[in-house]
């Protein structure tokens, strides 16, 4: 799942495609390198970021939707708002991801209407209500997966009751949402008691988040491509289903050339 961010200011590439034959090419660019799916969205989920009304998210991002379908693409729209995701799926999008662990509990309706997927990522509170740089109590969490799995579950029974195909359930335990750096990457390094649990395809989105200074302090997101592969690497062999990258070809050259000396 390739990233593209329509914003000015999203936490890695803020501002790069937020014009309108930026955020093309960047799609081009995505379906070039591999994409098997485009990510679009118009509201940035960095911690402390301010939320973007429905109308001004998709005056960004519509025509980009268009664009993106009328290429080929599989497209999944980035957002928690019911009234964009409907507009959205209109247009030829065939896939929401929600980071509000289903907020807005229209989302679910529209999603079971359009016969859409529905990606529900793990997460407390919104985004302007986070503190940055993976600040969060560290005894937030007495199990991180069974609490995680446990919080996940009852939105997705949610979703479920207003419609949602089970076929078309996504589970992401929401790397860097609500979470300590410390607790994202336990999360990650049990990611395979999190698949075995919950018994839908899991997305895993670790791409330049800032987690990953765990293991080189002060990289800026720019700088964190080896650890952004190694995290995906980890996903793919725990069983992950989908991987959310901003950098597609780094990343598929890494998945293929492990399967290929694994045998696989």
């Amino acid at each position: 799942m390739g990233i593209c961010n329509v914003t000015p200011d999203s936490f890695s590439d803020g501002g790069r495609f937020f014009a309108p034959e930026a955020a093309r090419a960047r799609v081009d660019e995505l379906l070039a390198e591999g994409a098997d799916l485009i990510d679009i969205g118009g509201e940035s989920t960095r911690p402390g970021a301010a939320p973007v009304s429905a109308g001004d998210q998709l005056v960004r991002i519509l025509e980009v939707v268009r664009y993106a379908v009328a290429a080929g693409a599989c497209v999944s729209v980035d957002t928690a708002s019911a009234e964009v995701a409907a507009a959205c799926l209109d247009q030829g999008a065939c896939v929401v991801n929600d980071v509000s662990c289903l907020r807005e509990p229209a989302l679910g309706g529209v999603v079971a209407r359009a016969g859409a997927a529905l990606v529900l990522m793990h997460t407390r509170g919104r985004p302007l209500e986070m503190a940055g740089f993976g600040a969060y109590p560290t005894d937030g969490y007495e199990d991180i997966v069974r609490e995680v799995c446990s919080e996940w579950r009852a939105a997705a029974k949610q979703a479920l009751s207003l419609g949602v195909s089970p076929d078309g359930l996504v589970m992401d335990p929401g790397l860097g949402f609500a979470k300590s750096a410390p607790q994202s990457t336990d999360l990650l390094a049990r990611l395979r008691e999190i698949v075995d649990a919950v018994g839908v395809p899991v997305a895993v989105g670790a791409s330049r988040k800032s987690f990953l200074t765990t293991v080189d302090p002060g990289a800026v997101p720019e700088e964190r491509l080896g650890a952004s592969i190694a995290a995906a690497l980890h996903a793919a062999r725990a069983g992950a289903a989908i991987l959310r990258v901003h950098d597609v070809r780094a990343t598929r050259q890494a998945i293929d050339l492990a399967r290929r000396v694994e045998g696989k």
